[in-house]
């Protein structure tokens, strides 16, 4: 009596076999994210609405719409601005189609998004940069959109609240690019000459001409956890000094700790800070 019937031999080619491979292999994109600190796969829903690593805590960058659907009042940003025509004033090779791409891609006029809402029901202007839009780097529109904001902010006698990320000026735009860092430094000035309150929060990365200008000038300076701040790079200063920099060099918890800014606040709850140092200085 057989116990075990014969089964016909399929043979295993290496072409069947690749493709057995390929289909395990295959996962919905974007279903898993890379922590970029512990280097861990998360699961996307895991990472939450404010995008936090639960297994560090390291703080995603995140885009400007989103920035400010955590941060404002339901229903109460008015955008200002949006129509503040792109030049090339340089005639800078490809820049013209390069910005057209990245429009596209981000759905945004500029490298940052400006207008008023209200936070925790207290009426503020605010300028929110996004990083998702060529590094967040600041040409002649995005001075122009932060300028108006101040401008009419003064005007109007609201506190402003700005939201930095930049890896500094726009270089395709060159000097015209470092003028907006006085222009926006001048409106800064009237804003408080009028005693009127200017926060600055800090994400990542706040570098170059935004540090040295607008970024540095708040009255008072919040930021996220571990968010790069500097002027120049690491590796600029490590070559020029001939020394290598410690591992915590330029994060928002060294700069603090150095006295550049006034507090680090978890994304969480940045709101009800922002919110509670409104109503004191109302």
């Amino acid at each position: 009596m057989r116990l075990f019937k014969k089964r016909a031999f399929i043979p295993i080619t290496k072409s069947s076999r690749l493709e057995d491979e390929k289909d395990a292999a295959k996962v919905p994109e974007g279903m898993f994210t890379q922590c970029p600190n512990c280097k861990r796969s998360i699961y996307g829903k895991d990472l939450g609405s404010e995008k936090i690593c639960p297994k560090c805590g390291y703080t995603f960058r995140i885009d400007a719409k989103k920035r400010i659907k955590l941060t404002v009042d339901e229903g109460t940003f008015e955008e200002w601005n949006v129509d503040i025509a792109f030049k090339n004033p340089l005639d800078f090779p490809n820049y013209d189609e390069k910005i057209s791409n990245v429009q596209s891609k981000t759905n945004l006029h500029e490298a940052v998004v400006t207008g008023k809402a209200s936070i925790e029901g207290i009426e503020a202007a605010i300028c929110v940069m996004d990083s998702h839009f060529i590094m967040g780097s600041m040409g002649s529109v995005v001075g122009e959109k932060i300028t108006r904001t101040l401008e009419r902010a003064t005007k109007e006698k609201l506190p402003i609240v700005i939201f930095t990320a930049s890896g500094g000026a726009r270089m395709q735009e060159g000097i015209l690019s470092l003028m907006q860092m006085a222009k926006i430094s001048a409106a800064v000035a009237r804003h408080s000459k009028e005693g009127l309150l200017y926060i600055t929060v800090l994400t990542d990365p706040t570098t170059g001409g935004v540090t040295a200008s607008f970024a540095m000038q708040g009255d008072i300076i919040l930021s996220e956890p571990r968010a790069l701040v500097g002027f120049a790079g690491r590796r600029v200063i490590e070559q020029t000094i001939k020394e290598t920099l410690p591992d915590d060099f330029q994060l928002a918890e060294s700069v603090l700790k150095n006295g550049f800014i006034d507090k680090i606040i978890p994304r969480v709850d940045l709101k009800e800070t922002l919110g509670l140092i409104l109503k004191l200085h109302q």
